[in-house]
């Protein structure tokens, strides 16, 4: 069962490369490519997003901003904490993608709170239908993986 909701065949273990620090700078190294020209800000989504846009922030020189799910109510009660968004150019970062639908959330958010937001960069995409519901919200997805990719291989 993945968070999406959706019953999978296979499961991609992202915390095997999110949790080994050689590995996750190489991953990082890899998606550095992707980072679209003019990203002023890395935003990424809780809680796989965080481990790979610190390394990726590490690895551009790139101000980085922690996307909650949802603001806490207490503390600076922020939904993005880190890097100023507002009136920037962000790029949302994410670990794998399924269905989008966090992303896209997430992407409304922030473009509410004046981010202004045209891609998403994650480490695999299961080519679940996920690049075009983002596309329907307008957001390019790229990705750094994708499942024909890691089948191929």
């Amino acid at each position: 069962m993945l968070r999406s909701g959706r019953v999978a065949e296979e499961y991609f273990d992202k915390y095997q490369f999110e949790a080994d620090p050689v590995l996750l700078d190489e991953v990082a190294a890899g998606m550095v490519p992707l980072v679209p020209e003019g990203t002023e800000v890395l935003a990424g989504l809780e809680m796989g997003g965080i481990a790979v846009v610190t390394a990726l922030g590490r690895r551009t020189g790139l101000p980085c901003a922690f996307v909650r799910k949802a603001a806490k109510a207490y503390g600076t009660a922020r939904l993005a904490e880190g890097a100023d968004v507002k009136g920037r150019r962000v790029l949302v970062v994410e670990d794998v993608v399924t269905s989008g639908g966090q992303i896209a959330i997430s992407t409304g958010q922030l473009r509410n709170l004046g981010a202004r937001i045209d891609h998403a960069l994650c480490v695999i995409d299961r080519q679940e239908g996920g690049a075009e519901v983002l596309a329907a919200a307008g957001i390019r997805l790229l990705a750094l993986l994708r499942r024909e990719d890691l089948e191929r291989d």
